[in-house]
Protein backbone atom coordinates (compact mmCIF):
# COMPACT_ATOMS: atom_id res chain seq x y z
CA UNK A 1 0.00 0.00 0.00
CA UNK A 2 1.43 3.85 -0.58
CA UNK A 3 0.65 6.27 2.08
CA UNK A 4 1.85 10.33 1.36
CA UNK A 5 3.60 11.31 4.50
CA UNK A 6 4.45 14.34 5.52
CA UNK A 7 6.86 15.47 8.49
CA UNK A 8 7.30 18.08 10.30
CA UNK A 9 10.47 18.19 12.66
CA UNK A 10 10.51 20.07 15.69
CA UNK A 11 14.06 20.08 17.29
CA UNK A 12 13.73 20.70 21.42
CA UNK A 13 15.18 24.27 21.73
CA UNK A 14 19.08 23.68 23.41
CA UNK A 15 19.57 20.78 21.46
CA UNK A 16 23.71 20.55 20.69
CA UNK A 17 24.49 21.25 17.23
CA UNK A 18 26.68 18.28 17.01
CA UNK A 19 23.66 16.06 18.27
CA UNK A 20 21.46 17.85 15.30
CA UNK A 21 23.99 17.29 12.99
CA UNK A 22 24.71 13.75 14.25
CA UNK A 23 20.85 12.78 13.54
CA UNK A 24 20.67 14.61 10.19
CA UNK A 25 23.32 12.18 9.26
CA UNK A 26 21.58 9.13 10.56
CA UNK A 27 18.45 10.07 8.77
CA UNK A 28 19.77 10.37 5.63
CA UNK A 29 21.15 7.04 5.89
CA UNK A 30 18.16 5.51 7.03
CA UNK A 31 16.35 7.39 4.31
CA UNK A 32 18.38 5.68 1.61
CA UNK A 33 18.18 2.60 3.51
CA UNK A 34 14.35 2.75 3.43
CA UNK A 35 14.87 3.97 -1.16
CA UNK A 36 16.96 0.83 -1.23
CA UNK A 37 14.46 -1.58 0.25
CA UNK A 38 11.31 0.29 -1.60
CA UNK A 39 9.55 1.85 1.30
CA UNK A 40 10.60 4.99 0.68
CA UNK A 41 9.56 6.01 -3.54
CA UNK A 42 9.90 9.85 -3.49
CA UNK A 43 10.51 12.82 -0.85
CA UNK A 44 10.24 16.21 -1.33
CA UNK A 45 10.96 19.37 0.65
CA UNK A 46 7.47 21.99 0.81
CA UNK A 47 8.63 25.25 0.66
CA UNK A 48 9.04 26.58 4.57
CA UNK A 49 9.36 29.28 6.75
CA UNK A 50 12.83 30.25 8.23
CA UNK A 51 13.33 27.90 11.22
CA UNK A 52 10.68 24.77 9.89
CA UNK A 53 11.92 21.31 8.90
CA UNK A 54 9.34 19.94 6.81
CA UNK A 55 9.19 17.17 4.18
CA UNK A 56 6.43 15.03 2.31
CA UNK A 57 7.40 11.43 1.44
CA UNK A 58 5.61 8.79 -0.77
CA UNK A 59 6.02 5.79 1.01
CA UNK A 60 5.12 2.34 0.43
CA UNK A 61 4.44 -0.65 3.41
CA UNK A 62 2.48 -3.54 3.43
CA UNK A 63 0.14 -2.09 6.22
CA UNK A 64 0.03 1.02 8.47
CA UNK A 65 1.68 -1.23 11.23
CA UNK A 66 4.63 -1.68 8.77
CA UNK A 67 4.38 1.88 8.23
CA UNK A 68 4.73 2.78 11.85
CA UNK A 69 7.38 0.53 12.65
CA UNK A 70 9.22 2.36 10.13
CA UNK A 71 8.96 5.62 10.52
CA UNK A 72 9.35 5.10 14.67
CA UNK A 73 13.04 3.74 13.59
CA UNK A 74 13.95 7.06 11.88
CA UNK A 75 16.31 8.79 13.96
CA UNK A 76 14.60 12.03 15.06
CA UNK A 77 11.03 10.09 15.52
CA UNK A 78 10.41 11.73 18.99
CA UNK A 79 10.87 15.28 17.29
CA UNK A 80 8.76 14.05 14.27
CA UNK A 81 4.70 15.42 14.15
CA UNK A 82 3.51 13.31 11.20
CA UNK A 83 0.38 13.29 9.40
CA UNK A 84 -0.08 9.94 7.35
CA UNK A 85 -2.72 9.43 4.48
CA UNK A 86 -3.44 6.34 2.89
CA UNK A 87 -3.69 6.09 -1.08
CA UNK A 88 -5.84 4.01 -2.94
CA UNK A 89 -6.10 2.92 -6.95
CA UNK A 90 -7.77 5.14 -8.97
CA UNK A 91 -9.34 4.25 -12.22
CA UNK A 92 -8.14 6.56 -14.42
CA UNK A 93 -4.84 6.51 -13.33
CA UNK A 94 -2.37 6.32 -16.79
CA UNK A 95 0.18 3.75 -14.52
CA UNK A 96 -3.04 1.22 -14.95
CA UNK A 97 -4.56 2.15 -18.04
CA UNK A 98 -2.66 2.95 -21.77
CA UNK A 99 -2.05 6.19 -20.88
CA UNK A 100 -5.67 8.12 -22.13
CA UNK A 101 -8.68 8.72 -19.74
CA UNK A 102 -11.48 6.28 -19.88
Amino acid sequence: MEYVVEFEVDVPDGTPHSELAARQRAEASAAAKLAIEGHLERLWKPPVALGEARAVGLCRADGEQQLDELLGALPPYEWMNTTVTPLGLHPNDPALTDGRWR
